[in-house]
């Protein structure tokens, strides 16, 4: 599904999907990518139709604010023939799509955003996310409530706070006009690229493939070589001396490509063996994306739900902690009663005494004691017993310690 030329787009159902949720589009001026959510209700329907939509936005602009607003005005026509769809279709109640896009116009680039796939732009090797996330998460890693790792295994990472859908008759839409030179290389992806492969690694992938298909092939491969559950979908545009940077003629993939149907996705792929001993960590299907709706309300609840959440992680490490500690304390005492059931003869000074405890010290703990001090002088001792006694002498128990004793005590007369 890839091509050669100054742009490509590819879109791969991933190892655990059904079907391909996601759409993408790469014509002259405009690119955009689809990500659909609802899972059964129809995600695939909702970014299939916002693609063939958006995709009427691809044609020369004489300015870039004409050409921005264009892209808003597509975006939010898609808005309304999902909502349409919908009305006709009440089994498809609930689907919905992230969009994410760009058009060019001379060294000008307008971008519309909403959900959480991604726009980034590589120049002169440094890649930057230049889309911000409409989910939950995100809202508390702003805020520094948690960190982006944290944000990667939060429960609620599938929160979805804008979307295309049929819920908002006039969602909020990101807009933006930026520059672009010669050089630049553009990327929009569904989060099932963003998801499994980090930022670091997709700037060395596009640093390294220059030819966009290339670059693109290399980054859906990463993908699925880490697990790539979701549908994974990329567009990659190289930006030339000219101001078309696409190829002839516009690529449509994903579920856009197909004809629209409204069955329900009956099933998911089987989970692989290979896959779970490969990637235990990553081939779990998470949750679908779901969209809530962006109102204090809800933002309330859900971060009196991520405080009380917070307060339980800390409570549970805190009792880990007392409890590990306690262990401890528990295996130190029980320890240590086991070295007072131990007794030798040793020399403490110029006489012999029998110990409690052994030999050995635990740093500056002392792990033995004099029991009992006898007047036996070492001096006495025949040469060979004395160094026994400096070398110590185990006993079975305290009873034994005495006999031992008793014949040393024998050998210094």
């Amino acid at each position: 599904m890839a091509r050669t030329g100054k742009s490509t787009a590819i879109s791969h159902v991933g190892k655990l999907r059904a079907n391909n949720q996601d759409s993408a589009y790469a014509g002259k001026h405009l690119f955009v990518v689809a990500d659909g959510m609802g899972g059964h209700a129809g995600g695939d329907v909702a970014s299939a139709i916002a693609i063939k939509r958006i995709a009427e936005a691809d044609r020369p602009y004489s300015t870039i604010e004409e050409a921005e607003f264009a892209l808003q005005s597509a975006l939010l026509a898609a808005n309304t023939l999902i909502a349409e769809t919908v009305f006709d279709h009440a089994e498809l109640t609930g689907m919905g799509t992230t969009v994410s896009g760009i058009i060019r116009v001379g060294d000008k680039v307008a971008l519309a955003h909403i959900g959480d796939s991604r726009i980034y732009r590589l120049r002169d090797g440094e890649l930057d996310q230049l889309s911000t996330d409409h989910t939950f998460v995100q809202r508390l890693v702003d805020s520094g409530r948690i960190t982006q790792e944290e944000a990667s295994v939060h429960p609620r990472r599938n929160v979805l706070m804008r979307v295309l859908g049929d819920i908002d008759s006039a969602p909020e839409v990101d807009t933006t006009v930026l520059s672009t030179a010669v050089g630049d290389v553009w990327l929009m992806c569904s989060d099932g690229l963003s998801s499994y492969v980090s930022d670091d690694k997709i700037r060395t992938i596009m640093k390294a493939n220059s030819n966009p298909r290339d670059a693109a092939n290399r980054l859906v491969k990463e993908s699925l070589d880490h697990g790539a559950p979701d549908n994974v979908t990329v567009v990659v545009v190289s930006i030339g001396e000219d101001q078309f940077s696409g190829s002839l003629p516009p690529q449509i993939v994903g579920s856009a490509a197909l004809p629209l149907t409204y069955e329900a996705e009956i099933a998911r792929k089987a989970l692989r063996l290979p896959t779970l001993l490969l990637h235990p960590l990553k081939s779990t299907l998470q949750e679908d994306s779901h969209f809530e709706p962006e109102s204090e309300e809800y933002l309330d609840e859900l971060m009196l739900e991520h405080r009380r959440r917070a307060i339980r992680h800390k409570v549970s490490w805190l009792i880990a902690i007392v409890l590990m500690l306690g262990a401890i304390a528990i295996a130190l005492i029980l320890g240590y009663r086991w070295t007072q059931t131990h007794y030798f003869i040793g020399a403490n000074g110029d006489t012999v005494a029998i110990y409690q405890g052994v030999q050995q010290d635990l740093g500056p703990i002392k792990l033995s004691s004099v029991y009992q001090q006898t007047s036996i002088s070492m001096e006495s001792l025949p040469e060979y017993t004395r160094s026994t006694v400096t070398d110590t002498i185990n006993a079975n128990d305290l009873d034994h310690a005495r006999e031992i004793l008793q014949r040393i005590e024998e050998l210094s007369r």
